[in-house]
């Protein structure tokens, strides 16, 4: 017998909506993350027994509902132009769009693994698993394609303030969304087969005993220990300068809104090991400005320290001749000038480079004509040595990047120092998004993060999550801290990348049921 919905369509697609909607509340600036878990209950309830074409129309519903009030920041990249609703709303329906793709297996997994065999077994863990391995497959995919995909989504990035966070230093992100994914199937099934009128008491504590023991064990699991390593001083920077790409401002206006913010540090009378200031603190280019590269100089000698910044560069090239690649590029600058530099791993498609330029401009003229700059993708290492201690990078969208992370911690990376530009989103929610996947990348690798924002909120996160020190949005503010350092490598690093090479497994689970599904009703 084919699986019967248990949402007729109308009601399916009210779930979809209320399940994206709160998701979408379950990240900041809300963050009420037991809210992920009722999102993705009702998204796959929505799905039961739903043919390709329901299964595609409650997909989009519920990525719609999710992506443009998650998003909704991006209507601010443009400014008060025409066009600033057309990030936002062509970021989200592509996400809607994608997501409605992305629900026909899922369907198609609560269609042809009961024909298979339709056991409680079958039903509490078989199928669990491989709706978990599709749904983790599913952002995956998502968080890679196209150009570059856009990973802000992920159902593990939810729990940053949850107590399954620790959950991520065994498994990574990726891996923590697998179980709470699975727990939500093996609930969803358990209650199905237990609400059954010829369903015995003894089996419906049977059915309740697998999710209850899987909840149990992921809320003691502690965190994977790292070792101490000793602290860093940091004095951390926040400008609050005229930052974001439509804003008006003349030539210096950005570095000097820093310098001035980094003045208060000298009160601290504290010895500095590196002074942080954000992405995009310098507004022109220092390895070829001698203006702005003796500026510098001087914030080095005041301190007796390197300072760690970021600005666009040619890396190489001349700034003047448009037609030598442009770095979105941090940089450790000592009294020797650059000596270490950085390019951000994967800049934003639309937002810090065009794809296919020619073709989208031919599409909209007007609105590809305001996005002039074209960085180009770095792929020089993310960590940097600062008087013998291993700082890893992430620059603004690229703390999304599993592979960067991970690439910090193989590479020594003792503590981590994000830089942003939040400038260009003042007011919204996507700060707070970025900060809650900040705390998650100290969770999972066990280290300590300096979050640093041209505009805020900027903070210090310690390994556990906890944050230690703040700065308030949109002023100007200087954080001096001693940071903790760590050594070690966590489970969720080493083991995450297997656990998402392993997701596509579960479209083969999916292929072989439907092929013996197929077999089967022939018969």
């Amino acid at each position: 017998m084919p699986e019967r919905p248990v949402l007729p369509l109308w009601a399916a697609v009210i779930a979809a909506a209320a399940g994206g909607f709160a998701l979408d509340m379950s990240f900041p600036s809300l963050g009420v993350w037991p809210l992920a878990f009722v999102a993705v209950v009702l998204s796959l309830l929505s799905l039961v027994g739903r043919r390709i074409g329901g299964a595609v129309l409650v997909g989009v519903v519920f990525g719609a509902a999710f992506y443009f009030p998650h998003v909704s920041w991006a209507a601010r990249f443009l400014g008060d132009t025409a066009f600033n609703w057309a990030p936002w709303a062509a970021l989200a329906t592509v996400e809607a769009v994608l997501s409605g793709v992305a629900a026909i297996p899922l369907a198609l997994a609560y269609r042809w693994i009961p024909r298979v065999r339709d056991t409680p077994a079958v039903r509490v863990v078989v199928l669990p698993l491989v709706v978990a391995g599709v749904w983790t497959l599913r952002e995956d995919v998502l968080g890679s394609w196209p150009y570059g995909g856009f990973a802000w989504g992920r159902i593990g990035m939810t729990q940053s303030e949850s107590p399954l966070a620790t959950l991520s230093s065994w498994v990574g992100v990726g891996g923590l969304t697998f179980l709470v994914i699975l727990l939500c199937a093996m609930t969803i099934e358990a209650v199905r087969l237990g609400v059954r009128a010829d369903a015995p008491a003894r089996r419906r504590r049977a059915l309740a005993a697998g999710p209850a023991a899987l909840l149990v064990l992921l809320l003691v699991t502690p965190q994977f220990p790292t070792t101490d390593a000793g602290t860093i001083t940091v004095g951390a920077v926040q400008g609050n300068g005229p930052a974001a790409y439509m804003d008006a401002r003349d030539p210096y206006d950005v570095l000097n809104s820093q310098i001035a913010a980094t003045e208060p540090l000298r009160e601290s009378e504290t010895d500095l090991d590196v002074v942080l200031w954000p992405e995009g603190g310098v507004d022109s280019d220092p390895l070829y400005n001698e203006t702005t590269a003796l500026s510098l100089d001087a914030v080095v000698r005041a301190f007796d320290a390197p300072l760690l910044m970021n600005a666009a560069s040619a890396r190489g090239g001349d700034p003047t001749s448009g037609d030598d690649p442009i770095y979105n590029t941090s940089m450790l600058w000592t009294e020797d000038g650059a000596v270490q530099l950085h390019s951000k791993r994967n800049p934003v498609p639309f937002g810090e480079y065009v794809p296919d330029r020619p073709f989208f401009e031919a599409l909209a003229p007007g609105l590809i004509g305001l996005i002039q700059r074209e960085y180009t993708p770095g792929t020089d290492s993310p960590v940097f040595d600062v008087g013998g201690v291993g700082v890893g990078l992430a620059i603004c969208f690229d703390v999304i990047d599993d592979d960067l992370i991970r690439e910090g911690v193989d590479g020594g990376a003792q503590v981590f120092m994000f830089q942003t530009n939040n400038a260009d989103f003042r007011g919204t929610d996507e700060n707070l998004q970025q900060l809650a996947f900040a705390r998650m990348r100290a969770i999972e690798t066990g280290r300590s993060v300096v979050n640093l924002s041209t505009t805020g909120t900027s903070q210090i996160i310690a390994p556990d999550g906890t944050t230690t020190e703040q700065l308030p949005i949109d002023e100007a503010g200087a954080i001096v801290a001693d940071v903790e350092l760590r050594d070690g490598t966590t489970a969720g690093v080493v083991v995450g990348p297997w656990i998402t090479a392993a997701m596509p497994l579960s479209l083969l689970a999916l292929a072989g049921a439907g092929v013996l599904a197929r077999r089967r009703r022939r018969a």
